[in-house]
């Protein structure tokens, strides 16, 4: 029996965990809409998650159009297709490949400092400081950090999308060959309102599930350092794969047949 007991055990486990982070984000949801408000902090997370994250997403965005282009290029060329070049990057940035990676990034450097820091205000106990300074902790941590990601995670994305295409530009014109007025023509005329729209969904979405993980497992950290440093792991990994499958059950949403 000993086999059955541990597939059990991880069985439950998994379910209290699921049942015990559902209920976090609905309470993390519900107080969104509540008063009071912390403006000050919101406003410091969002330059933390938007002003300061845009260099990483930037050269992210970048050189990913960078690369689409390059590699459509290698591939359209054996079917002289080559003038679809500018389709597929203007498609593939801002559908998929800006919000994914942007999302990716900001889960591996501000999804981590979210745990980290919540995680160290738990196990110094300054959690329960607040909760005995009648400071609803929920409010003052949590939720700030879900709306400034929410908010901040579309933002800059859709800059992204701009230096993504722009990168695809550079590489299709000053090394392909392509004529600028054309390759941009190509672009706009291709563009629809629902490619970016979508895209700016889906980093809407990534932005939340980014803050919850990072929030959630730093808040129910334990065990001193090395809880935190579990945490900090902990969020990055479920962030990330929570972002790839929502990406494909909202790609299904919008584009499914």
């Amino acid at each position: 029996m000993n086999p059955l007991q541990a597939i059990g055990r991880v069985f439950l486990g998994f379910l209290g965990t699921t049942g015990r982070l559902t209920l976090f984000a609905l309470n993390a949801v519900r107080h969104c809409f509540l008063p009071p408000y912390y403006p000050r902090i919101m406003v410091r997370q969002m330059i933390e998650i938007g002003y300061y994250s845009l260099p990483v997403v930037g050269l992210t965005a970048i050189f990913a159009g960078m690369v689409l282009a390059l590699q459509s290029y290698t591939g359209f060329a054996r079917f002289s297709a080559e003038g679809a070049i500018a389709n597929v990057v203007v498609l593939s940035i801002t559908r998929e490949l800006a919000p994914v990676l942007g999302g990716l990034m900001i889960a591996g450097r501000v999804g981590a400092s979210m745990a980290a820091e919540i995680g160290t205000m738990r196990v110094t106990e300054q959690i329960d400081a607040l909760t005995t300074l009648s400071t609803n902790a929920m409010k003052y941590l949590v939720v700030p950090r879900i709306i400034a990601g929410v908010v901040m995670l579309p933002l800059l994305i859709f800059v992204a999308d701009i230096i993504g295409v722009f990168g695809g530009f550079l590489v299709s014109v000053y090394k392909l060959g392509f004529n600028p007025s054309i390759y941009l023509q190509n672009t706009w005329d291709f563009l629809e309102l629902l490619d970016v729209v979508s895209g700016l969904v889906k980093a809407s979405v990534f932005g939340f599930l980014v803050a919850l993980m990072g929030c959630y497992h730093g808040y129910y950290s334990k065990g001193g350092a090395q809880g935190v440093g579990a945490a900090t792991t902990n969020s990055v990994v479920s962030a990330s794969i929570l972002i790839l499958c929502f990406n494909y059950i909202l790609t299904e949403a919008f584009f499914g047949l």
